[in-house]
């Protein structure tokens, strides 16, 4: 299917979860235009606040007019693909522009954390795709084993490098880094 018609069944999606109860969002995966829920936990979004709040006072310095965003879909045309990231480095006057998703090329990083449900919360398909996107950071936490992982050097193909860590640790990712003593895993329930 081509990707004007897949856009526009997502549009239609998300003007249909406006009605729904909880928090969905419409995303175009391998599949297609899917609506996917989410929920997250105090935890989830604790950690995702942390780390936005670290990038966004070094953005001044490295990135100025960057911000750390959550909730904007980020979109690749021609790979098909429309994700909504948990964390997102774009700039800011793109908030203010009209339509549904930021373009790929203005992203600089991305984060995701995966969430209490599911081993990977689907981080593991996004991560091709942002890659294949052409995103040039990308870091993946995850509050259940307490692990991060920074990918960089995107192609096609997926990221060329994968450098791991874990909850203490001070984490380089891209020209930041994002302090996670503060981080806390998921209890025993999950969240």
């Amino acid at each position: 299917m081509e990707y004007a018609k897949m856009r526009a069944i997502a549009e239609r999606l998300g003007a249909h979860a406006e009605s729904l109860e909880g928090a969905w969002v419409a995303e175009i995966g391998p599949a297609g235009p899917v609506l996917a829920m989410r929920r997250s936990s105090k935890r989830h979004a604790g950690t995702v606040h942390r780390i936005r709040n670290q990038l966004d006072e070094q953005l001044v310095t490295t990135h100025r007019g960057y911000i750390c965003a959550n909730g904007p879909l980020v979109e690749h045309p021609s790979i098909g693909r429309m994700r909504c990231p948990d964390a997102v480095v774009i700039p800011e006057g793109v908030l203010d522009e009209e339509g549904l998703a930021v373009d790929a090329a203005q992203v600089l990083a991305v984060v995701e954390v995966v969430p209490p449900s599911g081993p990977d919360g689907g981080c593991g398909d996004r991560l091709g795709e942002y890659a294949a996107m052409g995103i040039p950071h990308c870091m993946i936490v995850g509050p259940r084993t307490g692990t991060i992982e920074v990918h960089s050097d995107p192609c096609r193909a997926g990221y060329g490098r994968k450098d791991p860590y874990i909850f203490g640790d001070s984490v380089p990712f891209g020209p930041w880094t994002v302090e996670t003593s503060a981080f806390r895993r998921y209890g025993t329930s999950g969240e």
